[in-house]
């Protein structure tokens, strides 16, 4: 079972969404018969099959062992992944563009950058889990409390410079063999639940 995978394709992202595929996918952290499902989340038998069917067909569960309970072939299954995430790439054209309307100020451009990291970031490990081999990324994720809008802008400005330096000292278009890496930087309020104040 991987800890994590994602979903770029349409249908089975439509299967992971409906309520009860999605319970049943919890459910099969652990390895799980039709009717063990059932008895745990108060469905028949026979329609908790019909929805591991589906869940089955696009991958998001697999057979991991089969039992003979007299005349019967009792199946074991359980989830890929213990968790997924579903890639804008399942939405086709619809999916989000940060090329269409670049703005570093953008709330709806930073998500539009989100989307994208999620496709390429899915589709590369993908690729890796296929050839058997690791994906080499790097992120860094802290939080840093500004006293002001104006040390958030001075904040911004120091760390584009900064950036802007880095990229400058490393990047090396003539390398051969070189590979090229996509760098995403992003400062966003947390989400705290706090209300929303002017800043």
């Amino acid at each position: 079972m991987l800890d994590i995978a994602v979903i770029d394709d349409a249908a089975a992202a439509a299967s992971s969404l409906d309520p009860i595929r999605s319970r049943l996918l919890a459910e099969l952290a652990e390895p799980a018969s039709a009717t063990m499902l059932a008895a745990r989340v108060g469905l028949a038998r026979q329609k908790v099959n019909y929805h591991l069917r589906e869940l089955e067909l696009h991958g998001l569960v697999e057979l991991v062992e089969e039992r003979r309970k007299g005349n019967v072939t009792e199946r074991m299954l359980q989830a890929t992944a213990a968790s997924y995430v579903i890639s804008p790439q399942a939405l086709s054209v619809m999916q989000p563009d940060p090329d269409r309307s670049p703005d570093r100020l953008s709330g709806r451009w930073l998500l539009a950058l989100a989307a994208r990291m999620v496709r390429e970031v899915g589709e590369l490990l993908t690729g890796a889990s296929r050839a058997g081999r690791p994906l080499a990324t790097f992120a860094i994720d802290t939080e840093v409390r500004f006293a002001s809008a104006a040390d958030r802008a001075a904040f911004a400005e120091e760390l584009s410079g900064a950036v802007t330096a880095l990229v400058g000292r490393y990047h090396d278009e003539s390398a051969p063999g070189g590979r090229s890496h996509r760098f995403v930087v992003a400062v966003h309020p947390s989400a705290d639940n706090q209300p929303m104040k002017e800043a």
